[in-house]
């Protein structure tokens, strides 16, 4: 397999917690030292890197020198926000050597699931990366119960990739790959290096979720590369316990690439088209319907009319001035505030909101633009 990294703008990095923490030792700086030196080489490079670190619990449990054994939930959240410290000055430090800023990012399940939660998530982590700085995120044990945990990184880190678009997923693992059944207890299992789509069959090689086979954790690999793959992230899975480990999978070491079903924007605008419902409508202008025609965003200055009532984040239908749907697209303003700033140029937002509000009604990415938008209007168009 050639470069499995190249032409991926995007990446997400999971590391688990084996990679990072050594029960006796403690922290592997050595290792997350290589690992650094292999970001700053890809952003240099103007990728976009995001990790998703574990390790919060097993470091604090290390710093505070609590026994082995099971850990109350109390105790495993006294241990993760002291590891979590010890984690953001590591990466801190070692990123920071680059000339690299990081920011620290804590989400629980509620995050990705509230559509207002998921969007002041996903605006902040856009504003990290417009920033050129890499994102550092983790579940927050500290405040998560195991009603509202996501329970694995691995998830957590899918879920973030299809949050902001990216489009690699690696997960860093103590396994190099997909194999046709556990190579420790099938020495005749073989490596799957390439997966097209994720079958039954891929599914019973990583064992269901009750399976003595699941514990290695290769079932929620799968789950996490279906979330990915479908909504258009490719993802990795290969092992990181050696030194500079996206370098090595640069060079062709052993790992299982699971291709995306499309492009991550490009699956965004077929959910949005295909599966919402609309719970308002805005009414544009001639010349913001050839704006959209032309892949640009939604401006309020084209929108002449606002109907229904809706908050940020929700599905709204866009109507040229013959009352033909042309578009559907997830709005960036509560209907209240859309109301007050249809009409205005960008200049005017900020004194008829009384805060500097967003340049788009609906981000170019947010927009599904029905393919006959540019007929005359006259004819039929097809439902978006």
């Amino acid at each position: 397999m050639s470069n499995p990294l190249h032409g991926y703008r995007r990446i997400v990095i999971k590391i688990g917690s084996s990679l990072l923490v050594d029960r006796e030792r403690g922290l592997k700086r050595t290792w997350l030292e290589s690992l650094g030196e292999d970001i700053a080489r890809l952003v240099g490079e103007g990728r976009e890197i995001l990790v998703v670190s574990s390790g919060a619990i097993a470091l604090g449990r290390k710093i505070l020198k609590m026994p082995r054994g099971p850990l109350r939930l109390e105790e495993s959240q006294a241990a993760a926000s002291v590891g979590q410290i010890a984690l953001s000055r590591t990466y801190l430090e070692i990123l920071g050597r680059h000339g690299i800023e990081t920011g620290q990012i804590l989400l629980t399940l509620g995050d990705t699931e509230e559509r207002r939660r998921y969007l002041n998530a996903r605006a902040t982590i856009a504003t990290l990366l417009a920033l050129k700085a890499v994102p550092v995120i983790n579940e927050n044990d500290t405040v998560a119960t195991s009603e509202i945990r996501y329970g694995d990184n691995d998830r957590l880190a899918a879920r973030v990739a299809t949050m902001i678009d990216a489009d690699m997923l690696v997960l860093l693992s103590d396994v190099d790959g997909l194999y046709t059944a556990p190579p420790h207890l099938d020495p005749n299992a073989e490596h799957i290096p390439l997966v097209d789509q994720i079958t039954p069959q891929i599914e019973a090689m990583a064992g269901s979720a009750g399976s003595e086979l699941s514990r290695g954790g290769m079932k929620t690999k799968i789950d996490a590369a279906r979330i990915a793959t479908g909504s258009g992230t490719a993802m990795i899975i290969t092992a990181g316990n050696r030194l500079y480990p996206l370098s090595a999978i640069e060079t062709g070491e052993r790992a299982t690439l699971f291709r995306a079903v499309d492009t991550p924007v490009g699956a965004r605008k077929r959910w949005i088209a295909g599966q919402l419902h609309a719970t308002g409508r805005l009414f544009v202008d001639a010349g913001a319907v050839k704006a959209l025609v032309a892949g640009r965003s939604l401006l309020p200055a084209g929108v002449s009319k606002v109907e229904g009532e809706f908050r940020r984040g929700d599905t709204v239908a866009v109507y040229d001035n013959a009352r033909r749907e042309i578009a559907r697209g997830l709005i960036a303003y509560d209907s209240d505030e859309a109301r007050l700033v249809a009409g205005l140029r960008s200049s005017e937002i900020g004194a008829a909101l009384g805060y500097e509000g967003r340049a788009a009604m609906i981000h170019r990415d947010d927009l599904a633009v029905d393919p006959g938008a540019a007929e005359t209007p006259g004819q039929q168009l097809t439902s978006a």
